[in-house]
């Protein structure tokens, strides 16, 4: 690694390991009080990165999906594109529900969840968002009644529907929108800059996340929850195995170039449990890759709702493992039935908080499983939520290369090392 990229990935890295160690003293030393306070205070840090990330999605969504609209000229291109898009969204989701599913019914990691380690405090909040998510809600959540409403509260599926429509309006003005589409590009250009300045403060927000979780949780977590987390990564492994499969049928061996250039933005993911953070970063990076800035700008907003591969293989292996824990019984219909209806509700959650909790609280609900068994799977959340942010992070990397692949719009990269 090398020039200024490479330089801040070091600096994450040396984050992390100092928010484990800071933080696992804390939690040695320290009364819970103490700890509290400690753990509030630190991610302070954690919320300064993380806002300043946000500050730049509405604005970033906006002008390069209204750019990429344009430039592909009408609604047949527009089609056909979000066509293969949706392809590979919904084969990759089926696929993550699906391994989830097994894996679940294989390890039965539920099984040896012990009941005493439930957070309750924690369930409760979770449990009074479950509403959010009905029917009438979700499209209320994909439809906007205002832009600026949506850009105030980051909805980038509401911001992807306007853009859609602005962008193909933009198009069909002809010499018109040139004015508009030229004014969109070069801001769109400087808000990527901005990027740049807002990922210098990433190590800061790195050392706020894992300092805080390690203070509360300490390491023992992992030896209460042990087999889930296990039976967890391995079906992340094979997950990632799936999908890197498929990426190198497709990209060859510029499947490795790919990993290369996008391991600052899966890093950031991981130790920030976060796969919002990293997507004005993405975006450039990809474009460095060789992908065309129209399909970048037009793919990556859509996989950031429809395409959260490691949050989906979560929730069918969550929800069942909760069932597991209380002993309940569901057959192969039932849960092929849960695996729909958790296809259908997970889309659109990017921007909500624990969005995948929230999702596996309103299922088990559905399916008359506790609600409040949500609070059994808390406790090792934080650690879950590391991985499925990065897999979701790999599989729209991946879907954003395939399809500009498949377009004949893959360019050579164009990355240029700093010295």
């Amino acid at each position: 690694m090398k020039g200024a990229s490479g330089r801040l990935t070091i600096y994450i890295i040396v984050a992390m390991f100092l928010g484990i160690g800071v933080g696992y003293v804390i939690h040695l030393q320290s009364s819970p009080e103490t700890i509290k306070s400690f753990s509030t205070n630190i991610k302070i840090l954690t919320t300064i990165f993380l806002r300043l990330v946000q500050m730049v999605i509405a604005p970033l969504v906006f002008t390069t999906l209204v750019v990429g609209i344009a430039k592909l000229g009408d609604l047949k291109a527009v089609g056909r594109v979000g066509g293969k898009a949706m392809l590979w969204f919904i084969s990759a989701s089926l696929s993550s529900l699906l391994l989830g599913m097994l894996l679940v019914n294989f390890f039965k990691p539920g099984a040896a969840i012990e009941l005493g380690n439930a957070d309750l405090d924690s369930a409760k909040d979770l449990i009074g968002k479950t509403q959010e998510f009905s029917v009438v809600k979700f499209i209320e959540h994909v439809f906007p009644k205002s832009l600026f409403d949506a850009m105030a509260h980051n909805e980038i599926l509401q911001l992807v529907v306007f853009s859609i429509f602005f962008g193909v309006a933009t198009a069909a003005l002809g010499d018109k929108g040139k004015v508009v589409v030229k004014a969109l590009d070069a801001t769109a250009h400087i808000i990527l800059k901005m990027v740049g300045y807002v990922m210098n403060f990433a190590p800061l927000g790195v050392f706020g996340a894992i300092s805080a979780v390690i203070a509360t949780k300490g390491l023992k977590v992992f030896s209460f929850y042990g087999h889930y987390l296990f039976a967890f990564l391995v079906g992340i492994a094979l997950l990632w195995v799936l999908l890197l499969t498929v990426g190198y049928l497709i990209l060859g061996k510029r499947l490795f170039e790919l990993l290369r250039g996008i391991s600052q933005p899966l890093l950031i993911a991981f130790s920030t449990t976060s796969s919002e953070a990293v997507f004005p970063k993405l975006t450039s990076e990809l474009e460095k890759f060789g992908c065309k800035d129209k399909i970048v700008s037009f793919i990556l907003p859509l996989g950031y709702s429809f395409n959260l591969d490691g949050s989906m293989m979560y929730m069918t292996f969550a929800s069942l493992a909760i069932a597991q824990a209380y002993g309940i019984e569901l057959d192969l219909g039932t849960q092929l039935t849960m695996l729909l209806v958790l296809m259908l509700t997970s889309k659109g959650i990017a921007g909500v908080p624990r969005a995948s909790l929230v999702v596996v609280t309103a299922t088990c609900a559905m399916f008359n499983i506790p609600a409040e068994g949500i609070a059994l799977i808390i406790p090792i959340d934080h650690f879950c939520d590391m991985f499925r942010s990065m897999t979701n992070v790999v599989g729209n990397a991946l879907a954003t290369t395939a399809v500009s692949k498949w377009e004949g719009e893959l360019a050579p990269s164009t990355v240029v090392e700093e010295v």
